[in-house]
């Protein structure tokens, strides 16, 4: 039996490759001559820059920028050579990610993407001809206007004055944008963004109403950001003659994929579309006996774009059982079931702290996969049996 692991990172806790590397452990724990494969998935998010330099044989550059908060932090973006180009690779994670908002300071009214577009910048300076953008794990709803900002984009109020645009509270001063003083680098270079196709700027299942919680936001906030992203788009429309409100991809990374589009002439993607270009993750899950998977929680946004629903899908065309090992299971999580996943199941055993289930688990997805294992076994000795007997009838 061959076994291909195909998991996402536990956000803010561990990267792909990390959570693929316990499961790995853990499945050899049971049988050390099983035949495994490791393939960590990356969606744009936590690990998309160093995971596509790393497979390109290109290097990190670090550099320093400004984070979510405001403040100076280290980053860093990738830079690869191919066909006589160079392509960097920016992971907007990597600088204005959720795992950069301290907890105490998780208000998306008041983070921006400026960092993401310095690190646009940076790779400008570096020669890029080709810049890829992965939108994932963002702690910001600016909708990329802190990333327009710094590019040269100029948000001006009532009176003619800029505004500083610190959070998505900002954007409801607004009342006109000027682009001319956009760096016009951008515009002689191609950019290609891995987004989440499903998350759009505005309405019911727009990016405030959908993601805003998740990065701190209480209900008010959440209507507050709701008319922010609304007036932003009648902006843009004013701008840039075009309608953003529900394009595909203009929500991802709490509407960076708006500005990007806007401000930075990218072509938005859904993210498999594009990552599968470096990773190839068909053929890999095509030779497998089973699939295991993961992702940090699974719930009703799983089976929207989510990595274990469309690893699911993926060995769903060869008819290869999906089973997905998760932190926690939320709300929904049954319409995973619909998109492929045969079963899935929680590293955590009892109630405890998010402190402690971030420390340990490394070892709690080992001793999932073992288990998971273990039960696979059982089912193999029970269709083994189930054979034999049809052969005595």
């Amino acid at each position: 039996m061959k076994i291909v692991i195909v998991p996402s990172g536990f956000k803010e806790c561990m990267d792909a490759e990390d959570v693929a590397l316990a499961m790995e452990r853990g499945a050899m724990r049971y049988n050390e001559s099983a035949e495994i494969e490791v393939l960590p998935m990356i969606d744009g998010g936590e690990g998309f820059a160093k995971t596509i330099t790393r497979i390109k044989g290109g290097e990190l550059i670090y550099v320093e920028a400004t984070g979510p908060v405001g403040k100076k932090i280290h980053t860093y973006f990738g830079m690869f050579e191919e066909n006589g180009e160079q392509t960097a690779v920016i992971e907007m994670a990597a600088v204005a990610g959720l795992k950069h908002v301290p907890l105490l300071e998780r208000n998306p009214l008041l983070t921006t993407t400026y960092g993401v577009g310095e690190l646009i910048l940076a790779a400008l300076n570096h020669g890029a001809d080709r810049i890829l953008i992965g939108c994932g794990d963002s702690g910001t709803s600016d909708g990329g206007a802190g990333m327009a900002q710094a590019l040269g984009v100029k948000f001006m109020d009532t009176n003619g004055e800029i505004i500083d645009i610190n959070g998505g509270a900002d954007l409801l001063k607004v009342k006109h944008i000027n682009a001319s003083g956009t760096d016009k680098r951008i515009s002689e270079v191609e950019i290609d963004v891995a987004c989440n196709w499903e998350n759009v700027l505005c309405g019911e299942r727009g990016v405030a109403r959908v993601f805003g919680p998740q990065k701190g936001a209480t209900l008010k906030q959440v209507g507050i950001l709701s008319d922010a992203m609304d007036h932003y788009a009648s902006l843009i429309g004013d701008t840039c003659a075009m309608d953003i409100r529900m394009m595909p991809g203009s929500g991802a990374s709490g509407g960076l994929g708006a500005g990007l589009i806007a401000f930075a002439g990218a072509s938005l993607h859904p993210r498999f579309s594009l990552i599968k270009q470096y990773i190839n993750i068909e053929e890999k899950i095509a030779t497998a006996d089973i699939v295991l998977t993961a992702e940090g929680s699974i719930d009703f946004q799983t089976p929207h774009g989510k990595i274990p629903t469309e690893v699911a899908r993926i060995a769903k065309k060869y008819g290869i059982p999906v089973i997905a090992i998760t932190g926690t299971i939320g709300k929904g999580a049954e319409l995973s079931y619909e998109a492929g996943i045969d079963a899935f199941l929680s590293i955590i055993q009892k109630p405890t702290s998010l402190e402690k289930a971030i420390l340990y688990a490394p070892e709690w997805i080992e001793d999932s996969t073992e288990s998971v294992m273990r039960q696979i076994a059982i089912g193999l000795r029970i269709a083994k049996r189930n054979r034999v007997k049809e052969r005595a009838v």
